[in-house]
C-alpha cells in the first residue's frame, strides 16, 4: 500500500501513447494509476474521456487525474464541469507548480498536439511534486468552490 496520490488518466483520441507512457512513468514512480482512455486512435469525443475521469475523481475512487487531448482545452473544460473539479491547462513546468500550490488543482490537461513527450513528462513530475500551499490560498480554493453552489 502506498500513501501516494492515486492517479487516473485519460485522453481522446489526439495522441494514445503519450497517455499510455505518461502512465507507465507515474507507475514506475511508485503511484497507483488507472488509464481509462481509448486503446485505438479512431475519432472519440474528449468530453466523455474527461468527464469520466473527473466523476472518479469526485466520488474519492481518485485523488488526482491527467487528461489529454490535442490542445488540452477541450477536456480540461469537460472536467471542469464536474463538481469538487480543478483542472488546468499546462504547457511549462511552472504552470503546473502553481496549479497545484496555488489553486489546489486535482487535475493536469495538457495539449498533445502543443507539446512534446519530454515536457509532457516534466509537467506530470512537476504537478504531481507540488503540495497545496494553504493559507491564503485556500481561501481562494474555497472561493472557486462556492461558486459551484
Amino acid at each position: 500500500m502506498t500513501d501516494k496520490p492515486r492517479i487516473i488518466i485519460s485522453s481522446d483520441h489526439a495522441d494514445i501513447a503519450l497517455r499510455q507512457d505518461i502512465a507507465r512513468h507515474v507507475a514506475e514512480r511508485g503511484f497507483t494509476v488507472e488509464d481509462i482512455g481509448p486503446e485505438t486512435a479512431d475519432s472519440t469525443d474528449y468530453p466523455k474521456h474527461g468527464e469520466a475521469a473527473a466523476r472518479r475523481i469526485a466520488a474519492g475512487e481518485f485523488d488526482l487525474g491527467i487528461l489529454i487531448c490535442g490542445t488540452g482545452q477541450g477536456i480540461m473544460m469537460a472536467a471542469n464541469k464536474v463538481k469538487g473539479i480543478r483542472c488546468g491547462v499546462c504547457s511549462d513546468t511552472f504552470s503546473a507548480k502553481m496549479i497545484r500550490a496555488h489553486n489546489d488543482a486535482n487535475m493536469l490537461s495538457m495539449g498533445a498536439r502543443v507539446i512534446g513527450g519530454g515536457l509532457a513528462l516534466e509537467i506530470v513530475d512537476a504537478f504531481l511534486d507540488t503540495a497545496f500551499e494553504g493559507g491564503r490560498h485556500g481561501r481562494r480554493v474555497d472561493m472557486i468552490t462556492a461558486i459551484e453552489d
